[in-house]
């Protein structure tokens, strides 16, 4: 039996819903919308990919070594919203009522610990599927992993292959960090190498296969200009890759076999009508059928199904 990973960016995925769903509260006045977004869409991943074993990667408030490289790093990034922070709490009990794994590291990104437990996953064997709203982790896609990111709200998803990030960025997933130490990252605040553009830095990447194979061999640069903008900015360029480049080889504690997928059961039932969210309780546990201590969704339950109008403030109907 192929062992599958479904590998989440926690906190992508929250932002992600928060901004695309409208607010709405439980009768009580609890702001809801990030976690049932955030709840829905992996739940419908599950649903769609089957995978045998799930995680999910969170940052932590602790400052990252990024920051400690690049003080400009993400300075451009606003403050999270209150009533962002604020549910964040409910997505991590949500995660513990499904008896999901998730896990953290102070002083990196989720990225990062996403990257280690990719390698550690397709070590042992694992397909491994990430999904998140950052591009950025397309850079582990190989042949055992795999990028989902949404592209439409939250109910459509673009799947990358090796194939699929070739045909994106021009290079391979991996040179990804590359691209990105020449072109730069406007939303992280990292600079690259001004006046070198994504076209220019393909035909760069896939003449000398790394920024550091091309500053070894500058002066095969063919345009005087490029050259000039290329030496100026060699640090930039160097750091900025850095930057880019995902984290693989952290220390985590944690046992990729014990992130095994369990069954729904009543904790999550309770957590789904604590928070009001009708229609999810409604698709999985409509017709519970008991195994051991738990639940197991009914096939007619994880079909899609159309969802009464009185969900419009407690749970839009996403799928």
């Amino acid at each position: 039996m192929i062992k599958t990973l479904l590998l989440v960016d926690g906190n992508a995925l929250v932002h992600r819903a928060y901004h695309a769903l409208p607010s709405f509260k439980t009768h009580e006045g609890t702001l809801t919308n990030a976690v049932y977004g955030f709840a829905s869409m992996l739940l419908k991943t599950v649903d769609d990919f089957n995978p045998s074993h799930i995680c999910v990667a969170f940052d932590t408030p602790a400052k990252t070594f990024r920051k400690e490289l690049s003080v400009d790093y993400q300075a451009h990034r606003p403050k999270m919203e209150d009533e962002l922070s604020a549910q964040f709490p409910y997505v991590k009990e949500f995660l513990e009522s499904a008896q999901i794994t998730h896990l953290e590291k102070p002083g990196f990104e989720a990225d990062d610990v996403i990257g280690t437990v990719s390698k550690i996953a397709r070590e042992k064997d694992f397909k491994v599927f990430i999904l998140t709203g950052d591009k950025d982790l397309i850079q582990l896609v190989d042949d055992k992993v795999f990028v989902i990111t949404p592209i439409k709200g939250l109910s459509e998803v673009k799947l990358y292959n090796e194939g699929s990030a070739l045909e994106k960025f021009g290079i391979p997933a991996n040179k990804i960090p590359d691209l990105k130490g020449l072109m730069g990252d406007q939303s992280d605040n990292y600079k690259g190498v001004p006046g070198i553009g994504p076209k220019t830095a393909v035909i760069l990447l896939t003449q000398f296969g790394s920024v550091e194979n091309m500053y070894a061999h500058l002066s095969e640069v063919i345009s005087p200009k490029t050259k000039e903008l290329l030496k100026k900015n060699k640090e930039s360029a160097l750091l900025s890759k850095k930057l880019a480049t995902i984290i693989r080889d952290l220390s985590l504690n944690i046992d990729i076999e014990k992130c095994i997928r369990k069954t729904y059961n009543q904790n999550l039932k309770d957590f789904f009508t604590k928070l009001e969210f009708n229609s999810l309780s409604k698709r999985y546990f409509a017709k519970q059928q008991s195994v051991g201590e738990g639940f197991k969704p009914s096939q007619s339950a994880m079909k899609k199904k159309p969802e009464k109008k009185e969900e419009t403030t407690d749970q839009l109907n996403l799928f």
